[in-house]
């Protein structure tokens, strides 16, 4: 047993090629006893930790474990201190202690004290803060005659004390590259005469102008059941099963059959857990019944609510469902072009006809990925977008995509509405909305990469804690660019979108399915995929959706925010149109996936996942990717054969995980 739990552990917590050293495993070992922790309920609070503290990495060290372990055991004090103790005992004539505040035994009078020289006055609850995570209050309104400055105002509030983005550690460090083997190439001494980027929209934007909030419980059921439906038939098409190796779930029998559902959970509340594993059957396979699964004869598995299933398996009993085998689910082919439209985007790489010799090749397409907050809680200075645009203006980078929040709903400044707008700005105080503040604040910085490459391709994705954006739920309409002061060459698209740049099949998602699958998903054995990062990018491959948790993850359970009762708005879905957040047609080549997880570029199932982080974290500075795109090779005899070549971008495509 001890064997197995030491192979457990190394597999989450050591390398592919080294396992972990002894005084490591005693400390792990020593926190699972201690805490009656198993080896993979370690490894999530230890994720957890990493992005509680802020670490970029999950590489594991000595001291590193020693600092989680005594964090560990301060959360487990400070949940022993907040919950009452009743004692059993009678005490008669019980003496107060001895205080060192002339007799305020009990920290009433903390308050009502004077200090003495030297001294000062703290009472018992601010103590405990010192040493707990800050909790939010709400701002207080203050008499106009004495306006607070804006480090009161956010000491106020509770936000998290920034450190100067001047002081920022490492800027520009790289942390992570994908595909180092391909060079990093020199910047191009000017920029090209013209774009060397042509957009292709293959999602509908037209109908992610729905209107939101007017959803019909008819509707969602429907979408909900047509999931089903048409997965059963991918699954029969790709295993090649004749429709009577399909029934339902709930029906008893002693007959092997195959049954296609949605996982969720028996209980309102709680994690998804093999007691409360259920598969909810469509109304025409099996009347929208749930029935219970049981799984003891799985070697390993791995489930999330909301998951589309394909379980081959047996009713005996009429009250639960034995699981035999999950098959596997068909993949979206990969993206392909014919041989002479990838000839011709190639040629495009050069800039211009003239731009360089036939022969010569063409300089890989320069793509930098970003995601919001952009600027920390303690200013609305947008520091790193500042200078995240500088370095795109400095490298003539071809094609940048921004995702939201631009102007964060979970802001502290912008949620208690108390700022000014820059001294430059012209405008009518009475007139003033938020497209004025993004315009002063965000458009400059914009405008002003435009303005030093005038041929650079800039896209905006918007996320459901944009306060610009009217449209409040997933998925999700564009802004309007109206009085937003934004260059023509920046375009807003929708939340999702799958758009073509050249031939390069790209989705993007502002929306953290990433985080929330991390959370909710139940792992089983040994699931087939180990990795973390990897397991949770495949869902969404698998899935063929951007967000195919249903429902989604509980409001209280997301990451806190700077706003007086720290709860973000969620993921904001609206059933009736989650057909809009599937992949279309395609498996992308590259997926781009922002997440509160750590950073990270890799390859999954031939598709580049990217999850460039947050370029702001709340405290300090983040990271963004930088993908640099090798031309494709096609030879004269695939050009005139007239056949579809896969692109593999995974292959010639380098990204870089850069600190800003």
């Amino acid at each position: 047993m001890a064997d197995d739990i030491v192979v457990e552990l190394n597999e989450h917590f050591g390398s592919a090629d080294k396992e972990l050293p002894a005084d490591m495993l005693a400390e792990l070992l020593s926190i699972m006893r201690l805490h009656e922790l198993s080896a993979q309920d370690v490894f999530f609070k230890w994720e957890s930790y990493c992005i509680k503290m802020d670490r970029d990495e999950l590489e594991v060290s000595l001291s590193s474990l020693r600092a989680f372990k005594q964090d560990l055991q301060d959360a487990l004090e400070r949940t022993n201190r907040s919950q009452p103790h009743i004692k059993t005992e009678k005490r008669v004539a019980a003496t107060p202690r001895s205080a060192n505040k002339a007799g305020d035994v009990f920290g009433m009078l903390d308050a009502l004290t004077t200090p003495g020289p030297g001294r000062s006055v703290k009472s018992a609850a601010a103590r405990r803060r010192q040493h707990d995570t800050p909790a939010v209050s709400r701002l207080k309104a203050e008499p106009a005659s004495s306006p607070l400055k804006l480090e009161d105002r956010l000491n106020a509030m509770g936000a998290i004390p920034s450190s100067s983005f001047a002081d920022r550690q490492n800027p520009g460090e790289v942390v992570e590259i994908l595909n180092d083997h391909l060079p990093a190439p020199e910047p191009p001494i000017a920029p090209f005469s013209e774009s060397r980027v042509k957009l292709t929209a293959a999602s509908d934007q037209k109908k992610l102008g729905y209107k939101p909030l007017a959803m019909k419980l008819s509707e969602a059921s429907e979408i909900l059941d047509d999931r089903i439906d048409d997965f059963m038939n991918w699954i029969m098409e790709h295993h090649k099963l004749d429709d009577s190796a399909f029934g339902s779930a709930v029906a008893q029998g002693t007959t092997e059959i195959v049954a296609v559902g949605r996982i969720a959970s028996d209980s309102a509340e709680g994690m998804l857990n093999a007691a409360s594993l259920v598969l909810e059957m469509s109304r025409r396979m099996g009347a929208g019944l749930r029935v219970p699964l049981k799984l003891d004869r799985l070697p390993g598995y791995q489930f999330f609510p909301g998951q589309i299933v394909a379980v081959r398996g047996v009713n005996t009993s009429g009250s639960d469902f034995t699981v035999h085998e999950v098959l596997s689910t068909p993949l979206l082919p990969n993206a392909a072009s014919a041989p002479a439209v990838l000839e011709a985007h190639r040629e495009k790489l050069r800039g211009s006809p003239d731009a360089m010799d036939a022969d010569t090749e063409p300089m890989p397409l320069n793509i930098i990925f970003a995601s919001g907050p952009y600027t920390a809680d303690d200013n609305l200075d947008f520091e790193p977008l500042h200078a995240i645009c500088n370095e795109a203006a400095d490298t003539y980078a071809d094609a940048l995509v921004f995702t939201g929040p631009f102007i964060d709903s979970e802001h502290p400044l912008i949620a208690s509405g108390d700022f000014d707008l820059p001294d430059e700005a012209l405008y009518e105080p009475d007139a003033a909305t938020m497209s004025t503040v993004f315009k002063y604040m965000i458009s400059p910085a914009l405008n002003r990469i435009v303005a030093a490459n005038p041929h650079v391709t800039v896209l905006l994705v918007p996320s459901v804690r944009d306060v610009l954006d009217k449209h409040v739920s997933w998925p999700q309409d564009a802004f309007s660019r109206k009085e937003l002061g934004l260059h023509k060459a920046v375009k807003i698209i929708g939340n999702p979108m799958t758009l073509s740049i050249n031939e390069t099949v790209v989705g993007i998602s502002s929306q953290d399915a990433l985080w929330e699958l991390r959370h909710e998903e139940l792992v089983g054995g040994k699931p087939a995929d180990p990795s973390l990062l990897s397991r949770v990018s495949r869902y969404l491959i698998e899935q063929r959706h951007y967000f195919p948790l249903f429902p989604p993850a509980d409001r209280q359970k997301l990451p806190k925010t700077g706003t007086a009762d720290g709860v973000p708005p969620g993921a904001m879905l609206d059933v009736s149109y989650l057909k809009l957040g599937e992949m279309v047609n395609v498996r992308p080549d590259v997926l781009v996936v922002p997440s509160a997880l750590p950073p990270f570029a890799k390859v999954v199932e031939s598709v580049l996942v990217i999850n460039p982080g947050y370029l702001s974290k709340r405290r300090g500075a983040g990271t963004y990717a930088r993908m640099t795109l090798y031309p494709p090779k096609t030879s004269q005899a695939e050009v005139g054969s007239g056949g579809m070549m896969a692109h593999k971008v995974f292959e010639r495509a380098r990204v870089e995980i850069t600190r800003i």
